[in-house]
């Protein structure tokens, strides 16, 4: 079976998602959950289910719908194949441009065709997906704004200080409530990669069980703003560290850890100590991404 972009990118993230929540064979993988947790429709999630039972990661049930064949650690030959395949060229090269300054802020649908050689609809399916990640919004006729977006080391650090001012305050906040099973999953996923996952997950897993992390949190907050913004900041950090996945990173042995203490201080009821470590947590981690990590180097 031959998949779109689309397609062959939501069956990766079921396998990051099999991964990170380490399944063993016989877990069942509802499509509806799956659609919830990456932001796409049940279309592309049968399709991705379908297709990974053809290779065999999956077993299809016509009644009771996809279970794992095998465990997700076992799957570490399929992710290193999936990362070997490009997401959409053209999403990819017009986020190069972008990062790299080479667009202007409103461009229209006519250039962006002859700049980039290719079709109306291929175009519209890529400013789409764009316009639904926040950094582009449709403009009067055919034109597109492009949105202020991570693209310096000083964009990256303006964006850790917005999320110090707002993370640990929705730990604070007087209506947070932590769901009990998205607890166990979030401390599930943060062992496994303490334990070693680490090693195995590629950036994008890694990057992924992050956002989950905190996004998680965020909406325990139970402040509908904390959570739009903490959403919108990693929508802008993706674009930056998707662009970095082929790049060698350092273990995130020490990121799981801190997650993992935060987790249990929410789980003792202690709300002060868990903003003290997410504030601590984000500013560890502003400082290796700013003044460590260089991630605007040149490929």
């Amino acid at each position: 079976m031959k998949l779109t972009p689309l397609q062959l990118r939501v069956a990766r993230d079921i396998v990051s998602h099999a991964r990170r929540e380490n399944l063993k064979a016989g877990e069942h993988l509802a499509e509806s959950l799956l659609a919830e947790q990456i932001g796409t429709s049940r279309s592309p999630v049968n399709v991705a289910l379908r297709h990974l039972a053809e290779l065999g990661v999956l077993n299809h049930d016509s009644n009771r719908g996809f279970f794992m064949h095998k465990d997700a650690g076992t799957l570490d030959g399929l992710v290193q194949d999936f990362s070997t395949k490009p997401d959409d060229p053209l999403y990819l090269q017009i986020a190069d441009d972008r990062l790299a300054h080479k667009l202007p802020d409103l461009i229209n649908e006519a250039d962006l065709m002859r700049l980039y050689k290719t079709s109306r609809s291929a175009l519209r399916k890529v400013l789409s997906r764009i316009q639904e990640e926040g950094w582009l919004e449709k403009s009067v006729g055919h034109g597109w704004s492009f949105q202020p977006m991570i693209d310096s080391p000083q964009a990256y650090e303006e964006s850790y200080v917005y999320r110090t001012a707002i993370e640990p305050t929705g730990l604070l906040s007087a209506a947070f409530k932590a769901d009990p099973v998205e607890m166990a999953s979030l401390r599930r996923q943060q062992q496994f990669i303490a334990n070693g996952g680490y090693g195995s997950m590629t950036a994008i897993e890694l990057f992924e069980s992050n956002r989950e992390f905190h996004e998680t949190l965020a909406k325990w907050s139970g402040n509908r703003f904390i959570l739009q913004g903490v959403r919108r900041a990693d929508q802008l950090r993706r674009l930056v560290e998707y662009r970095q996945a082929a790049k060698e990173r350092t273990p995130r042995r020490t990121q799981s850890q801190e997650h993992l203490a935060i987790l249990n201080a929410i789980v003792a009821n202690d709300q002060l100590a868990a903003a003290t470590l997410m504030r601590a947590h984000l500013e560890g981690a502003r400082k290796a991404k700013v003044y460590g990590e260089n991630l605007f180097a040149d490929k």
